[in-house]
This record gives structure tokens, C-alpha cells and sequence, in this order.
């Protein structure tokens, strides 16, 4: 039994850290802040909250069916990450480019909360790629039992709680920057998100072809 609760907080602590790397917060506030440019903080909050719960059901919904839903496709693990990375390394492209700013910029001004959280915010910013292949090789259903997948689940709801609260101190950013900014900041991460995405390729490559 004393070996019980150092071994959960390794667990809670690794997958942690896993999940909120990933999910990357940082990466996703300058498009936060595109989607909720002219906003009150009440709606902008909203924005926030509707974009967090999409992505919640999203990586929700592969984690109870991901990878039986890939198995019964026959879609080997390094396929999707190889895929996951390409979705990921042209979003991080189009940051680069300014393109994601641009689309955010240009929703309708009547758009609801709820249609700017969705894209570009919740998919493919917070619920991407990388975050959809990690919650489905931390539940691997062949060697996670069920009350470890839960606890990976409550600890992707703690993340995303974080996120929330990031996102509530944003509009200090926004202020701080301006929208040359917040432009400049998008573009940077973009990089390093196109960096990840081909670290992720390589990786999917290797493990296709059984190189080492």
C-alpha cells in the first residue's frame, strides 16, 4: 500500500504534463484572441468556455471509441499519427502564413460564441492532431484498465479547466500586444507547431517502415 500512492502521482504527473504539452495553451491563445477580437469579456469568456467543452467531447469521444474505431478500419496506429501530423503541419503553416488569423478576423461579426469556438479554436486548435493520437495511446484499451482511463479522462478535465483560466487573462494580453502583436505571436508558434508536426512524421515513418 505505501508504494500505491507514489505510483499514482508518477501516473497523474506524467499524463499531466503529457496532456497539457500537447494541448498546448500557449500555441492556442492568439487564436483565442483573433476569435473574440471586439468581444465584451462576458462573451469572450463564452467563446472560451463552448471552445474548451467541443474539445472535451471530441478527445471524449476518442477515448471511449478511438481505437476500437481504428482497429475496426484496420488503420495502423503510425497511419493516423502520420496523418494527424500532416492535419497538424499545414495548421501550423497556415499560422505561419497568417492565414488562421485572417479566418478569424473575418467571421461574420454577428457569428455566435459558439461559432467562433468552434473553428479555428476548438478544432483544430485544442482538439488537434496530436491531442486526439495522445488520448488515444494513454487509454490504450490492450494494457489501461477502465478506472485508469477514467482518471486519464479526469485529468484532461483538469487541462482543460487551466485553459479556461488562461484564456480569462488573455484579453490583458491582447491589450499588452495589440494585433500586430498577436499576429507576430501566432506566426511564431506556427513554427514551432510545424516543427512538431514534422518531428511527428518522422516518427510515423520510421514506425511504418521499422527503421530505427
Amino acid at each position: 500500500m505505501a508504494g500505491v500512492a507514489p505510483t499514482f502521482l508518477n501516473h497523474f504527473f506524467y499524463e499531466f504534463v503529457t496532456l497539457f504539452v500537447i494541448l498546448d495553451p500557449v500555441a492556442t491563445i492568439p487564436i483565442y484572441l483573433s476569435v473574440t477580437a471586439g468581444l465584451d469579456r462576458r462573451t469572450a469568456l463564452r467563446v472560451a468556455f463552448y471552445a474548451l467543452g467541443v474539445s472535451f467531447l471530441i478527445l471524449l469521444f476518442f477515448i471511449v471509441v478511438g481505437q476500437s474505431l481504428l482497429s475496426a478500419l484496420h488503420i495502423p496506429m503510425s497511419s493516423f499519427q502520420m496523418a494527424g501530423s500532416l492535419v497538424l503541419l499545414l495548421f501550423g503553416l497556415k499560422m505561419v502564413l497568417g492565414k488562421v488569423t485572417e479566418e478569424a478576423m473575418s467571421l461574420p461579426h454577428d457569428a455566435t460564441p459558439l461559432q467562433r469556438a468552434i473553428f479555428p479554436l476548438a478544432v483544430p486548435g485544442i482538439a488537434g492532431a496530436g491531442a486526439i493520437l495522445t488520448v488515444v495511446l494513454l487509454t490504450d484499451n490492450k494494457v489501461r484498465t477502465l478506472a485508469e482511463q477514467a482518471a486519464t479522462t479526469a485529468i484532461l478535465v483538469v487541462c482543460l479547466a487551466i485553459f479556461f483560466v488562461i484564456y480569462a487573462a488573455a484579453g490583458a494580453v491582447f491589450r499588452l500586444l495589440g494585433k500586430p502583436g498577436v499576429e507576430i505571436v501566432s506566426r511564431v508558434f506556427g513554427l514551432i507547431l510545424s516543427s512538431i508536426a514534422v518531428t511527428g512524421l518522422i516518427v510515423a515513418i520510421k514506425l511504418s517502415f521499422g527503421l530505427t
